[in-house]
């Protein structure tokens, strides 16, 4: 039997299965990645901002001033232009997030590159300023604005005339707040701000311009009326005068007594007459409009046709005579009640006072005074 021979069909080979990649290690990687790049930008940020805070490189000292109400921007800025930082933006908001900047003190500093951010601050903050050349400057109790321009003028502080003209400015001072109440009108005065420029020792910065004078002594007149009792504005009703009346007879009561004792009975006896009504009489008040000192006035004098000559005219002056110390103001705002219309100075040298209710006592202290004269 033949042998039936069978033919076989290839076999088709099966192709291998291809893998897919796995998705959560795709993911994987690229978080990896992400989150290195990310930890490379925050640290290069880091250290750039690192960087950016650090001290500049050594170098000499440098002066630079920071002005009143300069903002902390403007001294970063500042600092940057000068060496003494190297990013004014990056300081300024460290400045914010540290809440500092607030604090930092007006004036001349001598700043070294290479400083600490930390010591720049602490400096700003104390005030640590260049200790400038100053000079100590007196203006004596009851001394009128001539006075004051002739003394700044002979120790070199100022021009007398520039410092005049100044004075009789009708403008506003920046912070002066008792130069506000002026009156509108004071075209009789001689100088607009008798009165105003409050009687102390001052230091001055050498250079100070007149103006900066100025605003020193009304500022001082504000603080000097601050340390006065708390019912001091009332007072002013009370008396039925304003703050430039109340000036006014400051002024007279500092340009009339020696003796601190003696100067509310004088204001007693100032406020008696304005009530009576009375002339003031007072001789300061010529002399003022004389200019000039005189230890007894003649009849001529007396008649002087001046706003000023309480001879001649009812009530008070059109404005202070001088510039009155605080212990005249107290005396004007509190004077002493009494019935005293008449006050004579004895001739003793003790630069005090006898006072009298009548005309008649009055001629009588006055025969008194002659008799104790040295």
């Amino acid at each position: 039997m033949d042998e039936e021979v069978l033919e076989s069909k290839p076999v088709k080979a099966k192709k291998p299965k291809l893998r897919k990649p796995r998705v959560w290690l795709v993911s994987f990687w690229v978080c990896f990645s992400l989150l290195f790049l990310m930890v490379i930008v925050a640290v290069s940020g880091l250290y750039y901002v690192w960087n950016q805070l650090s001290p500049t490189k050594a170098g000499a000292p440098i002066e630079l001033t920071i002005t009143k109400g300069m903002s902390a921007n403007g001294v970063s800025k500042l600092l940057e232009e000068n060496g003494i930082i190297k990013n004014s933006f990056i300081f300024g908001y460290y400045l914010v997030l540290k809440d500092e900047g607030a604090n930092f003190q007006a004036g001349k500093y001598e700043l070294t590159p290479g400083m600490d951010k930390a010591e720049i601050i602490a400096k700003l903050n104390a005030g640590n300023v260049i200790a400038e050349d100053t000079v100590m400057f007196t203006i004596p109790e009851g001394y009128t604005i001539e006075q004051i321009a002739d003394k700044l003028s002979e120790e070199g502080l100022g021009n007398h005339d520039t410092f005049l003209k100044l004075v009789n400015e009708d403008r506003a001072w920046p912070g002066a707040e008792t130069a506000l109440l002026l009156p509108k009108e004071l075209d009789v005065t001689k100088y607009r701000l008798e009165g105003y420029l409050f009687p102390d020792t001052f230091e001055f910065v050498k250079g100070i311009s007149e103006e900066d004078i100025i605003l020193r002594l009304l500022k001082e007149q504000d603080r000097k009326l601050a340390t006065l009792p708390e019912d001091w504005v009332d007072q002013l009703d009370v008396l039925g005068v304003s703050m430039h009346e109340m000036l006014t007879i400051a002024s007279l009561i500092e340009r009339e007594v020696v003796v601190d004792a003696e100067r509310p009975i004088v204001a007693g006896v100032i406020y008696n007459r304005l009530a009576k009504p009375m002339r003031l009489q007072i001789d300061a008040t010529i002399q003022y409009a004389l200019d000039e000192q005189k230890e007894v006035l003649s009849y001529e004098d007396t008649e002087l046709d001046s706003p000023y000559n309480t001879y001649v005219i009812d009530g008070l002056p059109p404005g202070p005579i001088a510039n009155p110390s605080l212990d005249s103001i107290k005396a004007a705002l509190y004077p002493e009640a009494h019935k005293y219309f008449y006050y004579v100075t004895k001739k003793d040298g003790t630069n005090t006072h006898l006072f009298a209710e009548t005309y008649n006592q009055h001629q009588q202290n006055i025969e008194k005074s002659k008799q104790t004269a040295q």
